[in-house]
């Protein structure tokens, strides 16, 4: 039995915060209804790649969902709107603020079909302040709550990370947001509305750099892979590939030493201490470089290894699939999708009872509409109406 079986999921989110948010729970066993408009999830025409003609960027967040395809516009769209939220538990939504109140699916009209529903509105600035009608992706988030200035190379560009980390972490702040609801819920009997911001959750991200400044009054510069405030904590080029090393201890930096048969750099002055190494990080560093060149980065896993100190070669994600831990653990799940077998991530929650996983693949535009309109009570007849002016649009099973 999964986590959230039985718990119902109305979702109308697109792109990648809101998904995230919903897949997250498909995969603790909740039943998603993706309501989707005529022309889809926007991120479908986010491609190439496609995998089996959809879009391998919508594949990746939108599984263990079903999709109705429906023109929220249409008048006869109120009555589905109305038997979907009945029966539901949850709703989220990542339209600009306003956007749902003007279709009629913001909260206060929903409430009113189901007073125990929880809500939750994505938006890049939150519903509330001076800002929060402005537009905003993953970039814009990330440039303005300050993560950007602190992400990059020494002296280089910011950069954004190689993930929308910020839609990514919106949906998993999401996520718990509704968890806690529905305890509340459970307890009191009540719904609730949930206004999650893009930025706010950036901004929570900045936590000991935001404190480092609040103690120094000086902006952090960016370190590219380095710490603040350990060193060496960093990615280093050996002879042959890149290589992560942590020696976040005196006791790690003294087998670092001992392993690179550096033992001179031990109790040397200038790197004796922690805070002596980040005061001359740049020698060390510059040291460190030098003898990495040496050797490979199997040498050097190697050497670490038998000293115990965390290191990793950086791996590509060519790298990632071969990975014997994630494939013990069974992280990479070949699936079947269309015409193809395809590898995915799986879930990662691991619980003894209650275990996550891939039910349903990443649903086609339209691919359950006259099934969640069956389940919703509509006859045959009334469904064939609803296709037939447009309401909702339905993949047909050869299509």
């Amino acid at each position: 039995m999964e986590s959230l079986k039985g718990l119902k999921v109305l979702d109308f989110t697109q792109a990648m915060s809101g998904p995230v948010a919903s897949m997250i729970l498909g995969d603790l066993g909740a039943d998603v209804i993706k309501v989707e408009p005529p022309a889809g999830d926007q991120s479908r025409s986010w491609a190439p790649p496609f995998i089996d003609d959809e879009s391998a960027y919508y594949i990746s967040v939108n599984r263990n969902k079903k999709s109705i395809c429906m023109d929220l516009k249409h008048p006869d769209a109120t009555e589905i709107i109305k038997k979907l939220v009945e029966k539901s538990d949850i709703v989220i939504e990542n339209f600009r603020p306003g956007t749902a109140k003007k279709l009629g699916i913001d909260y206060e009209s929903l409430k009113n079909y189901n007073n125990k529903i929880i809500y939750c509105s994505i938006s890049g600035f939150g519903q509330t302040g001076p800002d929060a009608s402005m537009p905003s992706y993953d970039l814009i988030a990330l440039a303005r709550s300050g993560l950007m200035s602190i992400t990059g190379e020494k002296n280089g560009d910011p950069v954004k990370f190689g993930v929308p980390i910020t839609d990514i972490t919106s949906g998993l702040f999401a996520t718990i947001s509704i968890l806690a609801a529905l305890n509340y819920r459970n307890i009191t009997g009540r719904g609730q509305y949930i206004d999650i911001s893009m930025l706010d959750v950036n901004s929570y991200l900045l936590v000991n750099q935001f404190m480092n400044y609040i103690a120094t009054g000086i902006n952090p510069e960016r370190l590219g892979s380095a710490h603040p405030s350990i060193v060496p904590y960093q990615v280093f080029k050996a002879g042959d590939d890149y290589i992560a090393v942590t020696v976040g201890t005196e006791k790690l930096w003294g087998l670092f030493c001992s392993a690179l048969n550096i033992e001179n750099l031990k109790n040397n002055d200038r790197f004796s201490t922690n805070e002596k190494r980040l005061e001359n990080r740049d020698e060390l560093i510059n040291i460190i470089n030098n003898e990495f060149k040496k050797y490979t980065v199997d040498e050097l896993i190697k050497k670490f290894n038998e000293y115990g100190i965390p290191c990793s070669r950086v791996n590509k994600i060519s790298d990632v699939i071969m990975d014997k831990q994630l494939n013990y653990r069974e992280m990479i799940k070949d699936v079947h999708f269309g015409n193809k077998n395809i590898k995915m991530l799986n879930s990662p929650f691991k619980m003894s009872e209650t275990p996550g996983g891939i039910r349903l693949m990443s649903p086609r535009l339209g691919e359950h509409s006259r099934e969640i309109l069956k389940n919703l009570g509509f006859s045959d007849e009334k469904i064939k109406d609803l296709i037939n002016n447009k309401t909702v649009s339905y993949l047909m099973p050869s299509q």
